[in-house]
Parts: C-alpha cells; structure tokens; sequence
C-alpha cells in the first residue's frame, strides 16, 4: 500500500473551481424561488400588543403573512434545547416566530413571502407591530443581581450553575490549598463579546413536490437540520432531504439547527405548494444569528516559591444571552480546557450561565477556549511577574511530561467523558517555540514586549461519523461522508486518505460531504473534529474496499490475496508486475450482470465464464459492487495542543499596537496534509488578532447593538495580521487508527494571551481585558 500521499502538502483540489466563480452558494440557487424577509423586534424587551398587517394586505407582490398564531402544531412550540445538561436547571429557546414577548433586538416577529426580496422587505415596512416596552436586561453583572428578569419564570437570570473540584493528591481541596501555600494572588480578568462574521451569512432554500421535501441550508450540519425539519414538520425522515451546498464560512455560527428560518421556509414551501428562499443579509446577521465569548473570571491561585501551582479557584460568569438553544457547552469547554498543559496541585471551577436580553450565545471558533486559556496564561504571567521568573520557566515547572500519558485531569468534558489527555510532549513545543521566537535572545527595548500563550485543545468530539466508498467500473473512487465543509478542504485531505488507502492516484478520486442524500447519519462540522472523526470513517471504509477488491483480484489472478498490493489503482502480484488486473475491472467483476452496456461490462455478464458454475454469482453475506460503509465511533476525545508566541510594538504617542512577529508549534498527531493545517492555523491566528485587538459587540444600556455593521465592527485587514512563523511536533494519538487530531480551532485559542502578555511586556501595565484598543491602552496609561 503507497503511503506518499498521507502527509503530503498536496494543493486543494477544491481552490480552482471555487476561485474561478464556479461554487454553488446558497444564493446561487432558487432564482425561480419566491422571498422571505422577517420584520424583526426592534427592542431589547417587550411585550407583544398587536399586529397590525391591513396596510400590507393589497401591497404588491405580496404571497402570504404569517406570525406566531398562524403556526401549527410542533411548530408553534418552542425550538428544541439542543443539549440538555443536569446543571442546566432553567433552560429556555425561542419560538421561530416570538409568542407573546421579545428578549432581543433582532428577534423574529412576523414572516412575510412575497415574489421578490424587495418587495418582501417593502412588506415589512408596511406591518405595525405594537409593543409594551419592558427594562432590558444587559451586561453580565447586571444581569447576575437579578433585580430585573429576562424570563420571568428564571430566578436571578440563572440558567445554569456548575461546579467541578480536582482534589490535590493529598485530599486539599483547592480553597485549602491556596490558603496554605507560600504566596497568594487574586484576580479578574474579562474577555468581551464578539461573534463569527462568515463571509456568507445563513440561508435556507426549500421545495416541496407533494411528497418529498428538499432543503438547502447553509449549515455545518445537514443530518442533524433534516431530522429536525422532520420532527417540526411531522414528516418521515426518508422524506426529507438536507443538502448543504459550498458554504461560505461557519465558524460555529451554522452549527446551530433549526434555526427559525430552517423550519418556516420548509413550511412556507409545503403550505404555499412554491419554492421558497431566505438568505440573511448583514445587519440580520449581526442582530439575530449568535454571538460568544462574553464572560467574567475572578482568579485565586496558590503557588510555591518555583511558581508551581497548588490551588487554583476560578468563578465564571457567563452572558448566555435571551436563550441556551446550544446548551452550556461554552463554559463547559472553558472550565475543563482552561487546565492547559499543566498539572495543577488542585482545582476548583465555578460558573454562572446568565441570561440578558441580547444575541443568544452559542460556540465561535475556539469555543471557550479562548477564555479559558486567557485565564490560564494571565495568571502563569503573573505568578512569573510576582517571582520575578522567566514567564517560559514557570510554565515549565508546571507541565505535563510526556511519561505522564495519558493523563487524567479529573474532570468530565463537554462530551460527558472523562478529560482524559491521550498523547503530547509540552517541554519539547516549549524549547522549539522559543527556538523559533528567538526567546532567550529577545533584546529588550522600550515600547516593544513579547508573549507566550499554551494551550490543550480537546479536538475529534463524539458520538460518530461515517464514511462511505464506492469504486465504478471507470477506476473512479466515490467518497462520501455526512458532515459538511466550509472551507476547511475537506475535499483534498479526504481525498488523500483514500488514495493512500486504496493505493489510487487522488485525480480519480471524489468527495461528497454534506449531502443527505448520499450519506444519512452524521453529527456535523464542529470542535475541530472532521478530520479525526470523517477521516478514520473513510479510512475504514477503505479497507472494507480493499480487503473486497484483493479478494475478488485474487481469484482473477489465481494467487493468494496475501500476495496482491494496490499501486496507481491497478491490483497486481507483489514482485510480478505483469500479473496485475485494473481496480477499474474488479470494480465490474464485483458485480455480477445479467445485461452488458459496454465492452468493460461484458466481464462481468453471466456467460462471460469468470464465475463458478457451482457457486451463487453474489456469495452470502456479500453485497454486489465494490464499497464499503464504516463508522468511527471514539470512546472519548482526543488532546491536540499549541504554543503561540508574539513581539509586539506599541506606539509612544498613539498606543497602536503593530504585531512584528508570531510564531506557532502545534501538534495535531500525525499530518494529513501539512499545508492545509499551516491554513488553519494562519485563518486562526487571524480571527484571534481580529479578537484580541479589534472585534467586539458593543451594546448600550438600552440593550441596542451600536455597531452592528462592518462600518463599526472592526477586523483586521491583511496588513493587521502578521506573518505566522510555523513548526510541527507530531505525537500521534493512540485513540484512533490513523493517529491524528483536529487543528481547525488552534490557531486562534491563545492569541489573546499572547498579545495581552506582549503589552504588558513592553507597557508594564497590567492587561486583564480583551481586546483591547489603543484609547483604552492610552488611558491605562494614566
């Protein structure tokens, strides 16, 4: 079996057809579709009087009108709480068009369908909605007092609270051992709302003949939106079909199913017996897609006269906004992620899930772990500053070592299962890291400083995925699996598992993701997982295919299948070249035929006497043609992991903060394709500058976004984000067959730290918020 394609830097076999305007959006398709637009809450909290539609009802082009009352049976309840969790006690998810009250600016009031988008939008205009305002709730200590409620049925806005402690080996709970070590430090430290900004926001498109429903979304999980239009909708799950088409970005926005608009435009479709088409344009993004990151840490760590840690408490606060559709997995994945690589003498965390009347919050790329780790790195800076230590030494002091795997950190993770780290090697990142920074060499200057952040990133999230592979009677290779792609080059690392598998030139091989129709059961693209959970999938599937095809080469060849070997997909006798067959003639002689359509089908035909006259032309337990479906299926995640390091330089006059140079060690297991994690990794560091320095959802007292365009909410260009220097350490997982782990999130979990750690370096003034701009850098400045 050839291996050379697994770890290669081959070029995305997607890039031509999407770089040359051949992708298929969700935009692209419909155009004989008719239009949805929603008039949307325009305040923060308020009761619902009335609607008023009669000055809409003669308005031209208008279809049809629709609001809470018009909807039927499951539709009208409330959208489903994705993932329940004990702690959860009082969880609450919106109606797709809101009943009675509105918790947030951008909430869905009324559905209107109309011929043509404007003329939808012109309907809009036209409705008169009555409101009772009611005080907002905003801002997550508000919020926590309780004096005002965003449900009225939830005390004190609380929606969740959970506590997990990790004993010291000795019993010491963290409290005890904080109180008792040598030095004591305490601590807030805030990292502000931002939200994903994909370049294509949502869509969905929707026809119905009768029978069966086709839908497609723009989603980054199309079995999990089909099961859901199923159960709204009252229909069976064979008569539904998801298709996500190319998607334009998700970044954990698209991972939330259904949406309102993935239940009313299906619905529309089915009542109006039309195709129907919704896509989000800007403004409806910012104001009533989701949002993350908003949370507060109050930090106490104990720690010896080295800077190792004995006690560590931190209490969370956070702004899940109007509902929890997504559950709590943000502050979970917080809790549990903020440990890091190190081994702490205790840990005690705390969080508070609280509700306020804006965006509901749901995973961003990173999903928690970017606070987490900024909790993390600001607290080993600070013990490091109190010391007067090497911030690298006492991060040292406090790792992992490799003989220490895998190691139990004592915590359930966001999956349910134990956090368990299954491989890594910490001290060894560390030393290529400040190799590649130039750490030791590091001349200082003033106004320029230097940053280090290290993370663990727990990657390959259960419960499954699947893959399916088929080789037709051309040679071709057909691979499909259920998740979706946004981006991330699914096409081409997919691709190069199965060629290496199948011993196949990857020309002719084909990826499918995202279809229901070829691929049924999947979970979806999120926490850095397609690669371990799809890719194993595919890879056992593979082998299905391959043990089938050297059988059925074997009896063609008249030799053992042990002697047979795959190479540029033709089966051969290992050392005799010459007795070979094509995997091209396997794939027909795997298919026994009563009619022949061409020359090659004729092998394959009951008189073209290639099969026993004794034996059935299908054997028992055999399936006619030559592929193969498997499932992964992990028994808990696996740990990838990171360290970033920056030089910063911050203008005397201005505080503007210029990035000189970043660099990166990371470790996902084995490589599938270098370059397309070196992609990852850059997009990351990009997304997490855009956070550390420059993104944030700015809300006023009233609870109305201020910057809710791209005119206000700021991101970094090209000439913002600097050029990440990259190095790999591979230590493989030992949890799945190909030994690797997700990398689609790493590259932006630590760079908040990083920079927050480099200006302080070079101000000497403490940073504990992100992100952070150069008026506030200027008046920290006194």
């Amino acid at each position: 079996m050839t291996t050379r394609l697994f770890g290669e830097k081959v070029q995305r076999l997607e890039d031509p057809r999407l770089l040359t305007g051949q992708g298929r959006y969700l935009d692209d398709l419909g155009h004989d579709a008719v239009a949805v637009a929603f008039v949307r809450s325009p305040h923060a909290h308020a009761r619902i009087r009335d609607i008023d539609v009669s000055a809409a009802l003669d308005a031209e082009g208008l279809i049809s009108i629709y609001t809470w009352e018009d909807l039927p049976g499951r539709l009208a309840q409330p959208l489903p709480l994705l993932i329940p969790h004990p702690a959860l006690t009082h969880g609450r998810t919106a109606y797709p068009l809101a009943k009675e009250t509105v918790r947030h600016v951008g909430e869905p009031v009324v559905m209107v369908v109309a011929e043509d988008r404007y003329l939808a939008e012109d309907v809009c205009d036209l409705i008169r909605v009555d409101y009772e305002l009611l005080k907002p709730v905003v801002g997550i200590e508000e919020a926590a007092q309780g004096a005002q409620l965003v449900h009225d049925d939830v005390p004190g806005n609380l929606g969740a609270h959970f506590v997990q402690e990790v004993p010291a080996a000795d019993g010491r709970g963290a409290r005890e051992a904080i109180e008792q070590a040598a030095h004591t430090l305490a601590f807030r430290l805030d990292i502000e709302r931002s939200a994903s900004m994909p370049l294509e926001g949502r869509g969905v498109y929707a026809r119905w003949d009768g029978t069966d429903l086709r839908v497609y979304s723009s989603t980054q999980t199309s079995t999990s939106v089909r099961m859901a239009i199923a159960a709204k909708l009252d229909l069976p799950l064979p008569n539904v079909e998801v298709i996500a088409p190319d998607v334009g970005g998700g970044f954990g926005v698209k991972i939330v199913h259904p949406w309102p608009e993935e239940i009313l435009v299906p619905w529309a479709a089915m009542t109006l017996g039309r195709e129907v088409k919704w896509t989000e344009d800007r403004r409806e993004h910012f104001v009533s897609s989701a949002h993350e990151r908003g949370q507060v840490h109050f930090v106490r760590v104990g720690f010896d006269d080295d800077g190792r840690v004995e006690g560590l408490e931190v209490t969370i606060l956070h702004d899940h906004g109007a509902y929890t559709p997504y559950g709590i997995i943000v502050p979970i994945i917080t809790s549990t992620q903020l440990l890091g690589p190190y081994k702490l003498g205790s840990y005690r965390v705390e969080f508070s899930s609280i509700y306020t009347n804006t965006v509901q919050v749901t995973p961003y790329r990173g999903a928690g772990r970017p606070q987490g780790v900024f909790c993390m790195e600001r607290t080993m800076d600070k013990i490091a500053q109190y010391l007067g230590a090497d911030r690298t030494a006492v991060r040292e002091r406090n790792f992992i070592q490799p003989a220490d795997f895998p190691y139990d950190q004592g915590m359930v993770f966001q999956d349910g299962r134990p956090l368990i780290y299954d491989s890594g090697d910490y001290p060894e990142m560390l030393r290529m890291l400040k190799e590649l920074i130039g750490w030791d060499s590091f001349e200082r200057r003033p106004g320029v400083g230097i940053g280090i952040g290290c993370y663990v990133e727990g990657t390959g999230v259960g419960p499954y995925e699947g893959g399916h592979v088929q080789i037709t009677s051309d040679g071709r290779v057909h691979v499909s699996t259920g998740l979706t792609s946004q981006g991330q080059g699914h096409e081409t690392v997919f691709a190069q598992i199965a060629a290496t598998e199948l011993g196949v030139p990857i020309e002719r091989v084909s990826v499918v993701t995202g279809d229901t129709r070829r691929f049924g059961y999947a979970v979806g693209t999120f926490a850095s997982r397609a690669a371990v959970m799809s890719g194993n999938a595919i890879a056992l599937a593979c082998r299905k295919v391959r043990e089938k095809a050297l059988r059925i080469a074997a009896d063609a060849l008249e030799a053992s299948a042990d002697d047979l070997e795959i190479t540029e997909g033709v089966v051969h006798v290992k050392g005799a070249p010459g007795a070979a067959v094509p995997l091209a003639t396997v794939a027909v002689l795997a298919n026994p035929l009563r009619y022949a359509f061409d020359e090659e089908a004729k092998r394959a035909t009951q008189f073209a006497g290639t099969a026993s006259p004794d034996l059935p032309p299908v054997a028992e337990g055999e399936e006619p043609g030559l592929e193969g479906r498997d499932y992964y299926s992990p028994v808990r995640s696996t740990f990838a992991s990171g360290m970033h390091a920056a030089i910063v330089a911050v203008d005397p006059d201005t505080a503007e903060v210029e990035i000189l140079r970043y660099a990166v060690v990371h470790d996902c297991g084995r490589l599938i394709n270098p370059m397309i994690v070196e992609g990852q990794i850059h997009g990351g560091v990009a997304q997490g500058v855009g956070g550390a320095l420059y993104e944030r959802m700015v809300y006023d007292a009233h609870g109305q976004l201020l910057n809710a365009s791209f005119m206000d909410f700021l991101m970094p260009y090209a000439t913002e984000v600097p050029r990440v220097e990259t190095a790999h350490l591979e230590t493989p997982s030992p949890l799945n067959p190909l030994g690797i782990k997700g990398a689609g999130e790493a590259g932006v979990i630590p760079v908040s730290a990083v920079i927050a750690g480099a200006i302080e370096d070079a101000e000497g003034i403490a940073i504990d918020r992100m992100p952070i701009s150069p008026s506030e850098l200027f008046h920290l400045r006194g």
